[in-house]
């Protein structure tokens, strides 16, 4: 099935602690159905202290999203959902409350 989020978009989070909240994608694991975003869903990781990080202490990480809780941003600000149709010989993403094409 086609990526309807890919990395560097802009999305908007539909539930959880972080709810409305928006931040940009940074990675995206299609195998899990998992997204990566930037900012959002920030869980704490206990380190031991290491030769790469003497250190140590609690360090603060996003953790993976579902991609089903995660909805694009459109240009108006609003969580759209994500279509695709053909335009001349290219297949193109766009958002299904504005038509408009998605760049990416």
């Amino acid at each position: 099935m086609a990526a309807k989020i890919k990395k560097g978009d802009r999305v908007v989070l539909l539930t959880g602690k972080d709810k409305g909240k928006q931040g940009q994608v940074l990675k995206v694991m299609p195998k899990e159905s998992r997204v990566l975003v930037e900012g959002l869903n920030m869980v704490q990781r206990h380190t031991r202290p290491t030769q790469g990080d003497p250190q140590g202490g609690i360090k603060n990480k996003e953790a993976a999203v579902h991609v089903s809780n995660v909805a694009i941003v459109d240009s108006k600000g609003a969580p759209s959902r994500v279509g695709f149709r053909m335009e001349g010989d290219k297949k193109v993403r766009f958002a299904k409350t504005t038509g408009e094409v998605i760049n990416g």
